[in-house]
């Protein structure tokens, strides 16, 4: 089907500009009230319930992680304009503030509707983003101890 064939390049596209640093044309596609989940009891753990503070997150894992860039495996798309669920297989490296590497795979599970993202849950090891924040933590970036963003 031609929609879901768009939704998978669009899927790409959006990970393509994550690996350029490009939030803003993440968040371009958002709705105002997006439920964002990242799993972990960290810096960049937590939930967010609007559009604003979804984009602080990507902000302050830009500021954590500057040299971040995915790689995506495989997208799935089902269901219709108005409520269509997307799941992207991925794997992201790249280097932390403080040099550290970092290697991690996982997932997102998104739901549009009319286009906008509207749910974006992301599943991948959080143990070992916990490690490289505690890390980056231990090193003086104060940030990498935060609370989580919220709102």
């Amino acid at each position: 089907m031609l929609y879901r064939a768009i939704v998978k390049r669009k899927a790409r596209g959006v990970f393509a500009a994550l690996s350029r640093g490009d939030w803003e044309a993440v968040s371009a596609d958002l709705a105002e009230d997006v439920h964002h989940v990242f799993a972990g009891d960290n810096a960049l753990g937590g939930e967010r319930h609007s559009r604003a503070a979804f984009e602080q997150w990507l902000q302050r894992l830009y500021r954590l992680i500057p040299e971040i860039e995915f790689e995506v495996h495989d997208v799935a798309v089902r269901g219709w304009p108005w409520d269509t669920a997307v799941a992207i297989e991925w794997t992201d490296r790249g280097k932390a503030a403080d040099g550290t590497p970092y290697l991690n795979q996982g997932a997102h599970w998104i739901r549009l509707r009319w286009g906008k993202g509207v749910e974006v849950h992301g599943y991948l090891d959080t143990e070992k983003v916990t490690r490289l924040l505690n890390g980056m933590a231990a090193a003086g970036i104060e940030e990498a101890a935060a609370a989580p963003v919220s709102g």
